[in-house]
């Protein structure tokens, strides 16, 4: 088996963040977005990893090189264009060749990696098998309508739901599906969609089977969905202090790398901060995730990613709810107000008056 992964886009929702980095190098709990993806699909003895890349875009492939570093053999995968999911499948054609595969979305994290839904699709003996999630906002997703335990219909962003149940972003398949995106047409917005591939493998009398996902899941396109699954990651961290900590109080798992230097602060887990770190009299409240070499000084912060090689100092109020790029300095001067969030994108530099 293969796995097909993708990491293009341009990341929209996410900018000003996204005007200088590709979103699946955004950091989770200190661990690369695309990380995640590629120790599930290693985790299920899968080795061989296609991933889908912007054609005009190196970072990925400067970041992850063959794969040897990740324990697994890359092939890159660019498009030129983001001309819908089923189209991603076009153009990996080649690279599957006969074989079966998971397709999976570079910018979905959950809980319990994959290891369920390959297993379920290998015992069903399906064309395709989808992992489906109940979600509150259905219309945002493909939604698979169901009967009789069985998938009878799947379409794109419906306005009229019929179910709750939106296919997620991992899909498996056998060779079947490049009958079906070979054969459908782009739908209005000029996209060949995944849904219409599935729908046309129901049409055609293959079977998809399917499995719901009970634990927790998302799909990370906003920074408030980046938000939640870092403070769903941080939930599950193991408590680790190798590093110098001086007249500090804490609660909470806390996991600190190397040469982390902490003094006069308050640290309530469940929190990570990455090498190099310093931070001086702080309060770092639960839920924030803090990148190498950052400087947090006489300030607050909780729910918060902050990127490597950043600075904050001097912020009376509390910063939270926030995405703060790579390189990025916060300078407060301890005025009083209530509380601050930023999404701020690499490089950015904030007064605060």
């Amino acid at each position: 088996m293969k796995a097909l992964i993708t990491a293009g886009g341009h990341g929209t929702r996410l900018r000003p963040i996204t005007h200088t980095q590709n979103k699946h190098l955004i950091p989770i709990a200190n661990k690369l977005m695309l990380d995640y993806a590629l120790e599930y699909v290693r985790d299920a003895n899968i080795n061989d990893v296609g991933i889908i890349i912007n054609a005009d875009d190196n970072s990925i492939k400067s970041e992850f090189g063959d794969g040897s570093s990740r324990n697994i053999k890359i092939t890159y995968i660019p498009q030129d264009a983001p001309l819908g999911l089923a189209h991603v499948v076009k153009i990996s054609e080649k690279f599957i060749g006969s074989d079966p595969f998971i397709f999976y979305l570079g910018d979905n994290i959950l809980v319990g990696g994959i290891n369920k839904f390959v297993s379920e699709f290998k015992n069903a003996g399906s064309n395709c098998h989808l992992a489906l999630s109940k979600v509150p906002d259905p219309n945002r997703f493909g939604v698979a309508e169901i009967k009789d335990d069985k998938i009878i219909g799947i379409e794109e962003k419906p306005a009229n739901p019929k179910s709750n149940f939106a296919v997620t972003g991992i899909y498996l398949y056998d060779s079947t599906i490049f009958e079906a995106v070979n054969n459908i047409k782009p739908s209005a917005r000029g996209e060949l969609e995944i849904s219409d591939a599935h729908q046309y493998l129901l049409n055609k009398g293959y079977h998809i089977s399917y499995s719901e996902i009970t634990g927790w899941w998302k799909d990370t396109g906003k920074p408030s969905d980046l938000l939640e699954a870092n403070r769903l990651v941080l939930d599950n961290i193991k408590d680790n202090r190798e590093a110098i900590l001086t007249d500090c109080e804490v609660t909470g798992n806390i996991h600190l790398g190397k040469n982390v230097k902490i003094s006069n602060s308050k640290l309530d887990g469940p929190i990570i901060i990455n090498d190099d770190s310093i931070i001086d009299k702080a309060h770092i409240a639960p839920y924030t995730a803090i990148g190498k070499r950052c400087t947090i000084i006489n300030s607050k912060v909780g729910y918060s990613i902050i990127m490597s090689d950043s600075k904050i100092s001097n912020v009376e109020d509390k910063i939270t709810n926030s995405l703060i790029g790579i390189d990025v300095q916060i300078i407060g001067n301890h005025r009083e107000h209530s509380a601050h969030r930023f999404i701020l994108g690499d490089q950015s530099r904030v007064e605060i008056d």
